[in-house]
């Protein structure tokens, strides 16, 4: 390779991975010379950790790229790579959506956690944490709840949630020593179920909460029944979940990549009522939204299923509980009626039948909000719940 021109050299190291790169700056003094260019580390920033400036893993300036790459790679050596790559892009596509459209959250996450600090919650707790949970919280040790202390309390769960009639669930993520309260206090009803679990997301208001198996990597949220007999149900399919290997995936990074991606596609998005904003798991987009546009009018309907208020062991017909989500708005052509167009117009009654395949489960009637005209690009929100028979 000596003869060759320095563009077919650059090229020949543009192919290469990193560890590639680096091995061939071994062989003499002008392939180092070569192989150290600061654009050819940018690339590899910019491929392995989305990086648009050299910086360390805490935000620190570092002098080049090449550095830059290099401490990255040493402050997390004790973990495949692949993994470390995987985990970085997961809180990226989370950072991204966040900072544009709710920048609030995104100012509660926390920094990272150190691995010092990861091992010392781990004593505390009696536990170890899975590879892919360690890395999550090298990226960012949960929420900051200070906001807890604040009006803003209900709205800047990072995870999010819904509500219905009085009930109310945003759920945040826990930090390494909220966690290790939260998990002892719990703890003390001495479920043996919960013996390797350690809960590391909650909401505020209604105790919803999020239990992941430190040996099995599974993600469980506990239902109606947790406090009396410490039932949880899964999060994610557990055929899924693989803890150990290279390839290791633990449900909590799996359940963070989906919300990632139901955030970054539309599926879910920020909710505003009452002067609240909200990320609301209501489905925005098909097929678990269903839309109809009549006169002019549009309705969508969607449904969420609410495990803390489910009993799926219970005896009883009414196991299942879901919360629904009706909006109605005027769409900017305005209302057409008997070939008459209106600018606006008045929701006066309302009547939904909520079925379950084939079977009516509830049949909702009732005023609804009277006085009120819906103006074009305005809607009307109604939520309520049902119970499903098993």
């Amino acid at each position: 390779m000596e003869g060759l021109g320095d563009l077919v050299v650059e090229l020949i190291l543009s192919k290469m991975a990193p560890t590639d790169a680096a091995t061939f700056a071994c062989v003499n003094r002008r392939f180092r010379v070569w192989a150290s260019d600061d654009n050819l580390w940018r690339r590899f920033c910019s491929l392995d950790l989305d990086l648009k400036s050299p910086i360390d893993p805490l935000g620190s300036p570092c002098p080049s790229f090449k550095i830059a790459y290099k401490v990255w790679r040493e402050s997390f050596g004790m973990y495949p790579w692949s993994l470390v790559k995987r985990t970085k892009r997961c809180w990226a596509v989370i950072e991204t959506w966040l900072a544009t459209n709710f920048p609030e959250v995104r100012n509660t996450l926390r920094k990272g956690a150190s691995e010092r600090e990861i091992k010392e919650a781990e004593e505390k707790l009696g536990v170890r944490l899975p590879p892919p949970t360690r890395l999550l919280y090298r990226f960012h040790d949960g929420q900051d709840l200070k906001f807890l202390e604040t009006e803003d309390a209900a709205i800047l769960g990072l995870i999010g949630g819904y509500w219905f009639y009085s009930q109310v669930a945003n759920v945040y993520l826990l930090p390494l020593a909220q966690v290790v309260l939260d998990t002892k206090k719990f703890s003390e009803r001495r479920f043996a179920s919960q013996s390797k679990c350690v809960i590391v997301a909650s909401s505020f208001y209604d105790r919803k909460l999020f239990f992941l198996n430190c040996c099995s990597g599974h993600l469980y949220v506990g239902t109606r029944n947790l406090f009396v007999d410490g039932d949880m149900i899964p999060c994610v399919p557990q055929l899924l979940v693989k803890c150990e290997g290279v390839e290791a995936h633990d449900a909590m990074l799996l359940w963070l990549e989906e919300h990632g991606r139901r955030l970054r596609d539309g599926v879910i998005g920020i909710r505003e009522e009452w002067d609240l904003r909200i990320i609301c798991q209501f489905p925005d987009t098909a097929p678990a939204c269903s839309t109809a546009v009549t006169n002019g009018v549009q309705v969508r309907a969607s449904a969420v299923f609410v495990p803390e208020t489910s009993g799926p062991k219970d005896e009883i017909d009414d196991k299942y509980c879901f919360a629904y989500s009706i909006r109605m708005s005027l769409l900017s052509d305005g209302l057409i009626l008997d070939g008459m167009y209106h600018s606006s117009c008045q929701l006066q009654s309302r009547h939904w039948i909520i079925r379950a395949g084939d079977a009516v489960v509830g049949d909702v009637k009732g005023e609804a909000v009277i006085g009120k005209d819906n103006e074009p690009e305005r809607q009307i929100v109604r939520s309520g719940s049902g119970a499903i028979p098993s």
